[in-house]
This record gives structure tokens, C-alpha cells and sequence, in this order.
């Protein structure tokens, strides 16, 4: 079973350049500026230029405003709005008939009632579930903090949405999630970088390979 595959953090020519030799399926932009990751208008504008149609281009945000949003699709072309923070079902569709993009919901895990939560209140209305680990409680991200969770609350699992899975991936272990999980799209930030922000080429090549070829 092969999978798609979304590097995340993409904030330089060098990573986006690896991410997408490598066969990367969508590149994500952070635009949240606590975020090592984070991007700038102007910086994704410059990348966006030389990504083609066929690589999705996801923006994250986490509860953004309109104006916000409409400036960064504007600036990176998006093709998909990650909504990572605390966004209610109301505002993914809200966000997705406004600007007319595919909307993507991060949903934090630790328990199974997480999963059951989500296909109860995001599901069907998201175009894609990203479940990602639960960050630690003294962290300031709501993501990309190589923290992991139980991927068998996975195994089996049926979605009306896409989904993606996401947390505490690396090269070394993405061919395992994806075997237990069944997931058809992982998620990839913080397993991929040299230091906090910036990528490893090596590593995006490594990870999409067992992705893909596990």
C-alpha cells in the first residue's frame, strides 16, 4: 500500500526544491508567526512560482481571520485551507463556501472519543481530517511538536472526509504508520528537519521513499 504525502513547514527554495523532486504530494505553508515554519506573504509568493498545478499547495493557519486568509491564498495560490486550531464545524464551512477552497480540519488525538468527536462534528463537513498528537500542555504550536500518538485508534476506521495522518513521523517510522493506521495521506514537519524550521533534503527524500514504497 503506497500513500500521498505532505510536507509541511516549507519555508525555503532548498525544502520546497527536495520536497517536490522527491515526489512530494502537497507542500504546506505555515502562516502562524509563533511557528519556527512560519512563512511570509511575500516568502510564499516566491515559492509558489515555481510549484506546479499538480502539488497541492495547503496554507495553515490557526484561527485566522478572513482578511488573513485571503491574503495568503491570494500570496500562495492555495489550493487548501488547514484550519489547526480550535475552528468549529460552523467556521470550516463558513471558511470553505466563502473562499471556495478545500478545507482541511486538524483534529488533536489522544483517546479513541477523539476520532468519534471528530466524525460526530467534522467529518463530512472538512474536506480532509488531519489527526495529529495532542501537543504537550506547555507548548505554543498546535503542531510539529514530533509528538506521536496511538495510530491502531486508526486501524479499520471509515471517513465520509480524506484524512491525513500526522504526528511524530520521521523516515523511520512512516512505513509502520501507515501498515497499522491505513492511512492515505501522512503528514510530515518536524521528522523531516536538520533543526527546528529548517528541512533535510536527505530526510524529505527518505521519507517520501518509505511512504510510498514501504
Amino acid at each position: 500500500m503506497s500513500c500521498m504525502v505532505k510536507i509541511c513547514g516549507i519555508n525555503s527554495e532548498d525544502a520546497a526544491i527536495a520536497a517536490m523532486s522527491a515526489g512530494a504530494d502537497a507542500l504546506g505553508y505555515v502562516f502562524f508567526p509563533p511557528s519556527p515554519r512560519h512563512i511570509s506573504l511575500k516568502g510564499a509568493k516566491t515559492l509558489t512560482e515555481r510549484v506546479p498545478n499538480s502539488i497541492y499547495k495547503v496554507g495553515l493557519f490557526v484561527e485566522a481571520g478572513d482578511e488573513a486568509l485571503e491574503n495568503a491564498i491570494t500570496a500562495g495560490n492555495l489550493d487548501v485551507i488547514q484550519l489547526h486550531g480550535k475552528e468549529s464545524p460552523e467556521r470550516v464551512a463558513e471558511v470553505k463556501e466563502r473562499f471556495g477552497l478545500k478545507v482541511m480540519k486538524a483534529i488533536s488525538v489522544s483517546t479513541a472519543d477523539d476520532i468519534e468527536n471528530a466524525k460526530k462534528t467534522y467529518d463530512g463537513v472538512a474536506d480532509f481530517l488531519l489527526f495529529d498528537a495532542k501537543p504537550p500542555k506547555d507548548s505554543v504550536l498546535p503542531g510539529g511538536n514530533a509528538v506521536s500518538f496511538d495510530w491502531t485508534l486508526l486501524t479499520g476506521q471509515n471517513f465520509q472526509s480524506n484524512w491525513m495522518l500526522a504526528g511524530g513521523l520521521d523516515p523511520s517510522n512512516v512505513a509502520e504508520a501507515v501498515k497499522i493506521s491505513g492511512a492515505p495521506w501522512v503528514d510530515v514537519s518536524s521528522g523531516v528537519e536538520r533543526t527546528k524550521g529548517v528541512k533535510d533534503p536527505r530526510k524529505i527524500s527518505a521519507f517520501i521513499q518509505a511512504a510510498k514504497g514501504y
